[in-house]
């Protein structure tokens, strides 16, 4: 499977990414990949590298790289409880400074740049994201809506309380959200908010799971609700994307 390290011009400097797409030459509906917030490492590039067994071409965009290139930070092989408090101590000040205006502004230079690749089909693309990167998925829609086809956003933190641009999405959503982040009521008034901005959508609590569940290097991981995440994101883009 074929995998290139990129440069992403942006209008805040370079940004560094990682892409996957199939063997055997030929164009391949593009999707747009966000990071959980640790961000590009090995369980990022063997995921990009399932969905681009799929037939897509998959690039993973180091949305910190104002901060540096990737690796941002040291990462432990495996982020348990005892690991966590030392990572989030050093990446908390970056997504606290990852406003919403710098995702459009980044989403801006990552779709430019991925509907350019000249493995990629012409035609909208599609977006997915795993954590903060679910948020950013989201944003990266809302802000272009004739682009995206397509929104899945999984243990995101997205709410109810109207900071989501919930109303400008055109494309159809997937969210698969962790048991630990939603409560049944917190989800009936989060699919109470999207019935009311019109979005075409599924919203769902994974069973048992909690959040960052599909992080196979972490504590939450959840071979199960790994899979369903499969399930559910695999159909949603054969249903809005074509392969040439």
């Amino acid at each position: 499977m074929p995998t290139k390290s990129l440069q992403i011009p942006t209008a805040d400097g370079q940004s560094d990414a990682f892409a996957a797409f199939p063997d055997g030459g030929g164009r391949h509906p593009g999707v747009l990949m966000y990071a959980d917030g640790f961000g590009i490492r090995p369980v990022l590039r063997a995921m990009a590298l399932e969905l681009a067994e799929h037939g897509y071409y998959v690039l993973v965009p180091n949305f910190f790289y104002r901060h540096g290139p990737t690796p941002v930070i040291e990462l432990p092989e495996y982020i348990g409880a005892e690991e966590r408090p030392a990572v989030f101590a050093q990446l908390m000040p970056m997504i606290q400074t990852h406003t919403a205006e710098r995702t459009v502004r980044d989403a801006d230079a990552y779709l430019r740049f991925l509907t350019a690749q000249p493995e990629v089909a012409a035609g909208p693309v599609a977006v997915t994201g795993y954590c903060i990167g679910g948020l950013l998925a989201v944003r990266t829609a809302a802000a272009h809506p004739s682009q995206v086809a397509a929104v899945a956003a999984f243990h995101a933190p997205v709410s109810a309380d109207g900071s989501d641009p919930f109303a400008q999405l055109a494309a159809p959503v997937h969210f698969g959200h962790a048991a630990s982040d939603l409560t049944p009521e917190a989800l009936e008034e989060l699919n109470h908010t999207l019935d009311s901005a019109g979005v075409d959508y599924t919203s769902e609590i994974y069973p048992a799971s909690a959040h960052g569940f599909t992080m196979a290097d972490t504590d939450a991981f959840n071979s199960a609700a790994l899979q369903l995440h499969w399930d559910r994101l695999l159909p949603l883009l054969r249903r809005t994307l074509t392969n040439d």
